[in-house]
């Protein structure tokens, strides 16, 4: 049996470790019962894996390192465990993870989204990432750019594998094609799906756009030119509802809020075009959804996702988050008359039909094999202090 161990088992999720789950025995185990960051209502009913929560009642920033170690082995101690799959190598979940892969001679594989560029680098930080990252035996990345990060850390490029970050492409292609159009959304449309934070570049992408409103209604008559529709919530929302009402776009910006798995296609299905605008992006899968839709892309170049998911010119473009002019070209480019938007969808459900859930499955069994082989990493003493150290250091 395997163990696949996350946050917080959140919708997307399910299709990954069930696709695992048909090939190997998976133990599914949630260290925290709430996610940090998303609302997800629980839905459960799909799988057919064995699931177990560590804490069920908070989430990765209200949790004592201690007490999730402490139910970690409760859970563990005692199952024929062969190998375990731990997101990442610096929050306590993970270090608590990896330390009892050491205590109990287990091999441990690290699944990695991150890359060299997605946030500023320390020295001491990255020779610390090392020491860790030599204790797995195998790794699962998003793609190439992580893949290459890995490597960088000191896993030999033939231990890591591709196909971490995947979504279940059948359930937005199926449901967008009999999504009924809801009468709040306008004609012709972008669709930004993110979390109201800095990072994702919201008041830029709200900025550009009023740019390219003023150039298409040049072009064109008002009532032709697309609006924007954004998903999500966060923190900076009043931010952004100030900024809109400032750049006179109340009427055609529209801001529907946070919505759950279920209701995301009716937006995708609708939608002309997908705009992610992050100056930082580990991944992107809201990238993947609009593809798996049929949707072409604009993607910033800082997303993680960009180098493997988007083919210039024949899915969709990326540009510079930080040029507003190439985002509004871009705009423009896409919404223009008798651009190819049809021939662009069909391109990105091709592209993204590779990475499903079965990619994940080939790439964790990948893993799996390759970490069985490899055997677990030695480790001593400096080691088992450093990640105790690390645990109470990242702990809140």
């Amino acid at each position: 049996m395997i163990a696949i161990v996350f946050d917080n088992y959140g919708p997307y999720l399910w299709a990954r470790v069930n696709a695992v789950g048909k090939i190997l025995p998976v133990l599914a185990v949630e260290l925290y019962g709430r996610s940090a960051e998303y609302a997800w209502q629980r839905d459960r009913a799909a799988t057919d894996v064995e699931i177990a929560t560590l804490i069920a009642d908070t989430d990765r920033f209200h949790t004592e390192a201690k007490a999730l170690e402490r139910r970690l082995r409760e859970v563990l101690d005692g199952r024929a465990i062969d190998a375990v799959a731990i997101p990442g190598w610096s929050f306590p979940g993970a270090l608590v993870a990896l330390r009892w892969c050491i205590d109990q001679r287990i091999p441990a594989i690290v699944m990695s989204e991150s890359t060299a560029w997605d946030e500023p680098r320390i020295r001491i930080k990255e020779w610390i990432k090392r020491r860790i990252v030599r204790l797995f035996s195998a790794g699962l990345v998003g793609g190439a750019p992580h893949q290459d990060y890995l490597a960088q850390l000191g896993l030999p490029d033939e231990r890591i594998f591709l196909g971490y970050d995947v979504v279940d492409n059948r359930f937005f292609a199926d449901q967008a094609k009999v999504a009924v159009r809801r009468p709040d959304l306008p004609q012709k449309y972008f669709l930004a799906s993110a979390r109201f934070v800095g990072k994702k570049n919201l008041s830029a992408l709200l900025r550009a756009f009023a740019l390219y409103r003023q150039a298409s209604e040049h072009r064109h008559a008002a009532g032709e030119c697309w609006e924007l529709v954004l998903l999500g919530d966060g923190e900076i929302r009043p931010e952004l509802l100030r900024l809109r009402a400032a750049l006179g776009l109340d009427t055609v910006v529209h801001l529907p809020g946070f919505k759950q798995y279920a209701e995301l296609p009716a937006y995708y299905a609708h939608a002309n075009a997908f705009i992610h605008a992050s100056t930082t992006e580990q991944w992107g899968l809201v990238v993947n959804e609009a593809m798996a839709s049929g949707l072409p892309v604009l993607v910033s170049r800082r997303c993680g996702c960009a180098r493997d998911l988007v083919s210039e010119g024949v899915n969709g473009f990326t540009f510079d988050p930080c040029d507003s002019a190439q985002i509004v070209q871009l705009m423009l480019k896409v919404s223009a008359t008798g651009f190819p938007l049809a021939k662009f969808g069909v391109a990105s459900q091709r592209i993204i039909s590779d990475w499903g859930p079965d990619r994940f499955a080939a790439g964790m069994v990948s893993a799996v094999n390759c970490a069985l082989k490899v055997g677990p990493r030695p480790a001593g003493w400096f080691d088992w202090r450093l990640l105790g150290v690390l645990m109470r250091r990242n702990n809140t």
